[in-house]
């Protein structure tokens, strides 16, 4: 227990001498919490729309302002052909095209049916999806305003209707950075965990100052501990810090216990301070720490759900979020914080990470050589 000890206050002695790991714990967190959950928009607005309308008629016109003044796009330009609409695709001027034919208000009168072209500008593929769907959206409701315009009202044997009512569970206003902003500070402590853990020990073998402790009566065990616990509490500040930039700017108050967001942010925090380890184990020199360390967070964050859904991966995508930390720690804070789930309804993934953690851990312990 005294050598740790004593481990213990070498480490503490070297973070307090080296100002950039504050800034890495205390400054750079915040900013990215204040930035990312801004960037880092599902929202799809203002999409640069150019109209082609061969009809100029009152209903074609009526489509044009309904869709502009939906809030979603930014009329651009009004072209007199296809062809025209294109070049402005090409020039970037606009991501989408809606062709109005002609007669298109004398179909919808006489014939009830008409037709309309949506082109989308697919080199942005999120943009194409959301804009393309947000525009056959407005088109059907259109149509249905239409529709109704023009139905009579019985007078005998009304047909029953079915009243469709929504809510919205959890997150009433569907504000983006309620969902967004606990994923974000998940991947932070991703970054800051096995990033400088990694580092770490590699920095000791670049100075030279490794081949003391491996000539030292210090045992691998103490020597792991000792390179581990000061960045478990730096990235529990972390986790304090970013909980805090929650509240204070985004209004974000956990609807269930801040006690079980601590523990499993722990357990999380060990399983990537293991991973960290490990890569350091392998590595010889910082950069290649860094690019290992580097590729492992890009896994993990691109498969953890943050910018897809699991359920929407392929099968060997879903295989890979099972020993992903991240992936499971980025559900539990949101359950956590939006739903108020208990320790019961996040058992099955906080023993999975405490596996993880145990694994990691332990095989970065092994891997340690140290000479006698």
């Amino acid at each position: 227990m005294k050598k740790l000890l004593m481990i213990l206050e070498k480490e503490f002695r070297q973070v307090f001498r080296n100002p950039a790991i504050f800034r890495m714990v205390l400054i750079m967190p915040v900013i990215q919490l204040l930035v990312f959950p801004f960037a880092a928009n599902y929202e799809v607005k203002n999409v640069k729309l150019s109209i082609v309308d061969h009809d100029h008629s009152a209903y074609s016109q009526k489509f044009i302002q309904k869709i502009s003044g939906s809030g979603y796009f930014k009329l651009t330009s009004y072209e007199p052909s296809y062809l025209q609409a294109m070049k402005s695709i090409e020039s970037g001027t606009a991501d989408l095209i809606i062709e109005i034919p002609k007669g298109f208000e004398k179909d919808l009168v006489n014939d009830k049916a008409a037709t309309m072209l949506i082109a989308v500008n697919a080199v942005n593929g999120v943009q194409a999806n959301l804009g393309g769907a947000y525009a056959a959206s407005i088109i059907r409701d259109f149509n249905a305003g239409i529709r109704t315009d023009w139905i009579q009202p019985p007078a005998f044997n009304a047909q029953p209707t079915i009243e469709v009512t929504s809510s919205n569970w959890y997150n009433p206003s569907m504000d983006y950075k309620i969902f967004m902003v606990p994923a974000i500070l998940v991947t932070l402590l991703t970054m800051i965990g096995s990033i400088m853990a990694a580092l770490n020990i590699v920095h000791e073998k670049e100075i030279g100052t490794i081949e003391q402790v491996n000539v030292s009566p210090i045992t691998k065990l103490q020597f792991i501990l000792g390179k581990l616990i000061p960045f478990w509490i730096m990235g529990l500040i972390t986790l304090t810090l970013g909980l805090l930039v929650s509240w204070l700017v985004y209004g974000i108050v956990p609807v269930g216990s801040l006690g079980l967001i601590y523990v499993f942010g722990m357990v999380f925090l060990f399983t990537l301070l293991g991973v960290g380890l490990l890569i350091s184990t392998f590595a010889e020199t910082q950069t290649q720490a860094t690019f290992v360390s580097f590729f492992v967070i890009m896994l993990f964050m691109l498969l953890g759900g943050l910018y897809t859904p699991i359920e929407s991966m392929p099968g060997w995508a879903k295989l890979i979020t099972k020993i992903n930390p991240v992936a499971y720690f980025i559900e539990v804070i949101r359950m956590i914080i939006l739903k108020g789930s208990g320790f019961a309804d996040v058992k099955v993934q906080f023993f999975s990470v405490l596996a993880l953690g145990v694994f990691f851990n332990a095989w970065a312990v092994l891997n340690y050589r140290k000479r006698s």
